[in-house]
């Protein structure tokens, strides 16, 4: 029995038995060296014998006939409480002789390869502690007497007073001040992904208690946001227009925020799933730290996914305020992700099963708020082991490697995607090429990739300029957000600070900026929100690709860093 993969809860196994004679029916006897509290396999039915040491597997009413010469191969995934490397045997009940006996081999070898060997080019941890500084200076409402960014302030304390409800919280989305539910619920759902990936390097970077504080702002907010006995979820506060027409400090808005929300009748399953996704995760991360917590957050899943699952629907279709600014182009792959993480957060295969029929056989462009195709295969792939699927993966990745794909490089070797948020996109395919390293697949070529990506966003070009803000010795002062340019409370904000010339009074510590343009070309300018724009999403797959980065420096898999084509010769 190979075991192909082992996580936290989990690992997928599977084996093959020759066949030597005529059968029309089987029943396999598949052992473990310890107790295992559940299997899954999809070409037969399991039965538990005892503390689950042993499952019988027998076949389905439409396999049981097998040939001399044939190969029975099942795979299955195990459920447990801790991360384990179970030894297994299986055998054949119509194949075995009197008197068999039937002992554990070792513990098969793990399919990811070892890859270190390699120096880090940078302190990840320090902009991994950076980027959840970001997240703080982004939160809505009343701030928690620990908060660490001295310049922000109570704001929008208001928030859903218009519809009679508490809403406040979560995050501005960029450097504006409108809560965006879709694009929030895709960070969320990405960070917590990579924490549950990666926790380890979170520990390691003394950090695991800044990232609960952070990651439960936007939780305690969707769970606001929700409410089942009505069928109505918020997904908008804050309506983009005027919001875009005020600039200056989120504490002193006087413009009306709407709340706007789905319903059964104007339905918004991409925004539902993605959310209940956000929540699964974030029960996973919880519940060992706050059981209570972690089952709120479990039970608002199950029923938000459902509402999404059962009322279909485009949610920029049915809240033309977000239409303008984050319009979705469909909701499969929401709905995919939702019930992944449910399945993950539950065990229930008809999660899986939900997930496995939204799941589509397609490339994807990229992993983005709108776009969550690959994310849906990977996470599919790693629990069903399915060939045609892994094939999907690689087609993405292949895309974006050089000199085999349509992603554009600049000269400099910066994988360049499109203008708007090029390191945004670099930084989230960074993020999930390490994830399907972990799982085997190119694990040497992609974890190189990675960190030859991460390192040009964080100085190692020509220029020795950092797009992260607060890292490294040059980096941007002028980022398109509205907080940030304004001087300290209680002196005025207007629009006359979005085109004052000097660095804004505030350093946005560990915002991802924009970036380069094709040719590597980069102006610092707060009135560019193209290049200098920054949100978000832009730093979610930043901040969980430096999670996978220091899980690699930890565990001895840093490989050699490939050659930069424009190193910085003077930082």
């Amino acid at each position: 029995v190979e075991i192909s993969r082992h996580w936290a809860g989990g690992f997928n196994g599977k084996f093959c038995i020759p066949i030597t004679k005529e059968l029309s029916s089987w029943k396999v006897h598949l052992r473990f060296d310890q107790p295992i509290d559940s299997i899954e396999v999809w070409l037969a039915t399991a039965t538990k014998v005892g503390d689950g040491r042993e499952y019988i597997l027998t076949n389905k009413a439409w396999n049981g006939a097998e040939h001399v010469g044939d190969k029975l191969c099942l795979e299955f995934m195990g459920h447990t409480k801790d991360d384990i490397e179970p030894g297994a045997v299986v055998y054949l009940s119509e194949l075995e002789s009197t008197g068999a006996t039937h002992t554990f081999p070792p513990h098969t070898t793990p399919v990811v390869p070892t890859t270190g060997g390699g120096k880090p080019t940078f302190d990840y941890s320090k902009a991994l502690g950076n980027s959840i500084l970001f997240y703080d200076a982004q939160r809505s409402g009343k701030l928690p007497a620990n908060n660490p960014i001295k310049w922000r302030g109570d704001s929008a304390l208001k928030d859903g007073s218009d519809v009679g409800l508490d809403l406040t919280g979560g995050w501005y989305d960029a450097g504006d001040h409108v809560k965006f539910g879709l694009p929030m619920a895709a960070s969320t759902t990405n960070l917590l992904w990579g924490y549950i990936q990666w926790s380890d390097a979170y520990k390691a970077a003394g950090l695991t208690d800044k990232f609960f504080d952070m990651i439960k702002w936007p939780l305690d907010y969707f769970l606001k946001c929700w409410i089942p006995a009505k069928n109505e979820f918020y997904v908008q506060i804050g309506d983009g227009t005027p919001d875009h027409h005020f600039w200056g400090r989120a504490e002193d808005m006087t413009m009306k925020r709407p709340a706007y929300k789905i319903t059964a009748s104007k339905p918004g399953s991409d925004i539902s799933g993605d959310t209940a996704a956000s929540l699964a995760a974030g029960s996973i991360a919880f519940r060992s730290r706050d059981p209570a917590y972690s089952k709120k957050l479990l039970d608002a899943s199950k029923s938000l996914y459902a509402f999404g699952k059962k009322y279909t629907g485009i949610y920029s279709q049915s809240v033309s305020a977000a239409a303008a600014f984050y319009s979705s182009s469909t909701y499969k792959d929401e709905l995919c992700i939702g019930a992944i993480w449910l399945y993950r957060a539950t065990n229930d295969s008809k999660y899986l099963n939900d997930a496995i029929s939204f799941h589509e056989n397609a490339w994807a462009w990229a992993l983005s708020w709108d776009d969550k195709k690959i994310a849906c295969q990977m996470l599919v792939y790693q629990y069903t082991l399915k060939a045609s699927i892994k094939v999907e993966v690689e087609g993405f990745f292949n895309n974006w490697l050089p000199d085999s794909g349509t992603v554009k490089y600049t000269p400099c070797g910066f994988a360049w995607r499109d203008k708007w948020g090029s390191t945004r996109y670099t930084a989230n395919t960074i993020f999930i090429s390490l994830v399907a390293a972990d799982m085997g697949i190119d694990t040497l070529k992609y974890r190189q990739w990675a960190i030859g990506q991460m390192d040009y966003i964080l100085g190692q070009n020509s220029k020795c300029f950092s797009y992260a803000i607060g890292f490294g010795k040059k980096y941007p002062l002028n980022p398109h957000h509205r907080s940030a340019s304004c001087p300290a409370i209680p002196k005025p904000c207007s629009e006359d600070n979005l085109h004052v010339k000097t660095p804004s009074p505030h350093l946005l510590v560990g915002a991802l900026v924009g970036g380069p343009d094709s040719t590597d070309a980069y102006v610092d300018n707060r009135e560019d929100y193209v290049q200098n724009e920054v949100a978000c999403d832009y730093n979610a797959g930043f901040q969980s690709g430096l999670a996978g980065l220091v899980h690699l420096i930890n565990s001895n898999n840093y490989p050699v860093p490939p050659t930069p084509k424009c190193p910085c010769k003077s930082p």
